[in-house]
């Protein structure tokens, strides 16, 4: 299948209607076995559970072409798992990772020609996602779901290199201690809009969320989680229940321990040693890793020894090297890629 004819170098980060779409309903208890379609549209109750009480969830992740030309998803079982642990926690039914990993296989078969050539920094993004579908009037879960899967090029995040950004300490909270902040449930990111627009209109990057219980220990941003690398070379991560685990951020914690030698601690991190720290990045999916500069507190800047022109050196071993094993250039770990045939 020849590829789609589109200007690849120059797509952005945004979304672009594909072929086909995965689409399955639960009703009576049960998931039917799913189709595939070409009808991008939606059509739900005006009553539905997604629309009255929020009840939706989501996850994001990438297919490549890599160097020997074959077409790969990465880790897409963590992707299911992750999506698994969000149900549960919103009372929707679980759809099952087996079949969770080869709706998605189906769907980046089905749009193969909209993957992007290896070498323009482009990918196909997927985004599996689910929503209460039946009408729900009272508060309490829907009876009716819809699980679907759709995809769409995007462009490389960074165009021109990844500059170090600079973020703001946020007056905002991003999740409550004991609530859904572990989840990739779509509500976490309607509330992180207002803290994200306002940060903008400041002239700020992003947000650097605190724990919500005392303001004085690191969480995440919005949508990455947070990767800080020691004067001695030590990369440390935030560790808390309101935290989502970034499946970028386990797997830069494994390639930094067992690629690169490297010492990793996944530990609170207090606010106050934030300036004793070498070089600081954000990770998830859309970037691997966005370097962050410079950190404004209410008036007062932590500026990283890295600087403003580039990623640390650290930084760039972990996102060179995690490119690397997507991009099929390194070997990967057992389980890590999934060929789509």
């Amino acid at each position: 299948m020849a590829k789609q004819n589109i200007d690849w170098a120059n797509i952005g980060f945004g979304y672009m209607t594909t072929g086909e779409r995965f689409v399955s309903n639960y009703k009576d208890g049960k998931w039917d076995d799913g189709v595939m379609t070409t009808d991008a549209s939606v059509t739900i109750s005006e009553c539905a559970g997604v629309l009255q009480y929020a009840q939706t969830c989501f996850e994001g992740m990438k297919a490549y072409e890599t160097c020997n030309g074959k077409i790969v998803v990465f880790r897409p079982d963590l992707n299911a798992q992750r999506m698994e642990d969000s149900c549960k926690r919103l009372e929707m039914p679980v759809y099952p990772k087996e079949k969770f990993v080869e709706a998605v296989c189906n769907v980046v078969k089905a749009n193969r020609d909209f993957v992007p050539p290896y070498g323009t920094g482009a990918t196909l993004y997927i985004r599996p996602y689910m929503f209460g579908s039946g009408p729900v009037i009272g508060v309490k879960p829907s009876t009716e779901y819809q699980f679907r899967i759709f995809t769409t090029p995007v462009g490389p995040y960074f165009k021109g290199g990844a500059k170090p950004i600079t973020i703001k300490v946020s007056d905002f909270d991003r999740a409550a201690p004991h609530g859904t902040g572990h989840i990739k449930a779509g509500l976490n990111y309607a509330m992180s809009l207002h803290a994200i627009v306002t940060a903008h209109a400041e002239g700020f990057d992003e947000n650097m969320y605190l724990d919500a219980a005392t303001r004085t220990k690191v969480e995440e941003t919005g949508g990455a989680n947070f990767l800080f690398i020691t004067k001695d070379g030590k990369v440390v991560t935030p560790k808390s229940d309101s935290i989502l685990p970034s499946i970028t951020r386990r797997s830069l914690m494994y390639v930094a321990e067992h690629y690169l030698g490297l010492e990793v601690e996944q530990r609170e991190v207090y606010f106050d040693e934030v300036k004793d720290f070498a070089e600081c990045g954000l990770c998830g999916t859309a970037a691997v890793i966005s370097p962050v500069g410079k950190i404004y507190d209410h008036g007062n800047e932590i500026c990283f020894p890295s600087g403003m022109e580039d990623m640390g050196p650290v930084t760039r071993k972990l996102y060179e090297t995690l490119t690397g094993i997507q991009m099929g250039k390194i070997e990967a770990p057992e389980g890590w890629i999934k060929e789509i045939n």
